[in-house]
């Protein structure tokens, strides 16, 4: 039996990972990336990168990030310390989920995960203090690809759950989707 559960959200192609956490007396192991049993599910994530993030503050919003093509990349993003809702929208132009969006509960307890596919912005706010992320990316950064959708934006209406607390004025400034070119 694999150690990685795939289970489907509302967005095809967008899957809440749930891994088997293994405990004993020393403590506990988890896999957190497993290449022939996301190839088995039908999903690619050949790792180009992986990056460590943190935030201090319960309410911190980060988000809705992307890159462009040629440097569109799949994303397994996990929370390994405290709690996030974690967000997925599809921003590519002419699929039928266009602007739609799907959310999971990350938690350093569960260490499920959220993999989102290329052409979908990613985003979350902070449930608690001293969240720290984990991502594996299937491209590497390119800055001349970075792209992004406003968080607050009005006509994809995401329900933060908090208090917004913090936030990057980089975010801030993202444009709204009806003002951007397509993305994938």
């Amino acid at each position: 039996m694999g150690k990685l559960h795939f289970e489907p959200t509302e967005l095809p192609d967008v899957f809440e990972v749930r891994r088997t956490v293994f405990r004993d007396d020393r403590g506990g192991l988890v896999r957190l990336l497993c290449s022939d049993e996301l190839g088995t599910a039908g999903l690619a994530l050949p790792v180009a990168q992986s990056n460590l993030s943190w935030s201090a503050r319960k309410g911190t919003l980060r988000g809705l990030h992307l890159q462009r093509r040629p440097h569109a990349e799949a994303k397994l993003v996990t929370c390994i310390a405290g709690r996030i809702w974690d967000v997925a929208v599809d921003l590519r132009r002419g699929a039928p989920t266009f602007g739609r969006w799907t959310a999971r509960i990350l938690c350093a307890k569960q260490m499920n995960a959220l993999y989102i596919p290329p052409g979908f912005g990613h985003g979350f706010q902070t449930l608690s203090d001293d969240v720290i992320m984990v991502y594996f990316h299937s491209a590497s950064y390119a800055s001349a690809a970075e792209a992004g959708v406003n968080a607050l934006d009005p006509d994809i209406a995401l329900p933060w759950p908090g208090t917004i607390t913090v936030r990057s004025d980089r975010d801030a400034s993202l444009p709204f989707l009806k003002d951007v070119e397509p993305f994938a």
